[in-house]
């Protein structure tokens, strides 16, 4: 195996007649290349002392990042109200040149109905070198005959990393 991932589709390409070969094979490093007489899992070229040797380095990480969100509806309905909710986004999903996060959360109950918060953020919002947010808006789903709308950010990823 390669980064140890069948579903990775850069490893392991759907489009390939086998994706389970082993990188030593000559659909996957021809001969005629330049050093694909050697494995790139060789423990030669990728020692267990040294961090992050166990992947290879084309392939992409299993897990990227999520942020945590919290946030509040504006007030609706017959009889006014709103509703909090809170929760950790998607991984992040390549867009542009960015990236962006999905949320698919309920919010707190409110007299017998609550709603779901179902949206896509916006791209990354950098505020501090690599740091980011991302800014959210949307509209709940109806239910009790009205909906809601919001609007808030994510919090920083990894806050305490400098």
């Amino acid at each position: 195996m390669v980064c140890n991932n069948p579903d990775c589709p850069q490893c392991y390409p759907k489009d390939k007649p086998d994706n389970k070969k082993r990188p030593d094979c000559p659909e996957w490093y021809p001969k005629e290349k330049p050093d694909n007489n050697k494995r790139p899992d060789c423990p030669e070229w990728y020692p267990k002392d040294k961090p992050d040797n166990n992947k290879r380095p084309d392939c992409p990480p299993i897990q990227t990042h999520v942020h945590e969100f919290a946030g509040s509806v504006m007030i609706a309905g017959s009889i006014p109200h709103n509703h909090r909710f809170a929760g950790v986004t998607s991984e992040a999903i390549p867009y542009h040149k960015s990236h962006v996060h999905a949320i698919l959360v309920n919010t707190d109950f409110f007299f017998n109905h609550y709603h779901e918060v179902g949206v896509r953020t916006g791209p990354a919002i950098y505020i501090e070198g690599e740091k980011h947010i991302h800014y959210v808006e949307g509209e709940t789903t109806l239910n009790f005959d009205h909906d809601h709308d919001f609007a808030f950010t994510t919090f920083i990823e990894n806050p305490l990393q400098d």
